[in-house]
């Protein structure tokens, strides 16, 4: 069974950072897509940033710059560090893996960006 447990969120003052982490069971975690995905009230879900089973990482030109995925693969858990965050980045942030052409998600976490 393949889960995914999100952290992290919380709220950050604009400039802030913060660190989510998303824990993956289930799958053969180093050789699996995954990726950080946000939905602000009102909007889709979006892809924020990828990371192949390879290592190679991708992110969304809105906030290129201002994110790093990563993974430890010993730890089966993935990594979204956001800095410079903008009141815009609020949402609530999943992460996903595609694993034999499906896709698990996690629950979400939140991530406010006020002052």
């Amino acid at each position: 069974q393949v889960q995914l447990v999100e952290s992290g969120g919380g709220l950050v003052q604009p400039g802030g950072s913060l660190r989510l982490s998303c824990a993956i069971s289930g799958i053969i975690f180093r050789i699996t897509p995954m990726g950080w995905y946000r939905q602000a009230p009102g909007n889709e879900r979006e892809l924020v940033a990828s990371i192949s089973g390879g290592g190679s990482t991708d992110y969304a030109d809105s906030m290129k710059g201002r994110l790093t995925i990563s993974r430890d693969i010993a730890k089966r858990t993935m990594y979204l560090q956001m800095d410079s965050l903008k009141p815009e980045d609020t949402a609530v942030y999943y992460c996903k893996a595609s694993l034999g052409g499906s896709d698990y998600w996690g629950k979400g976490t939140l991530v406010t960006v006020s002052s």
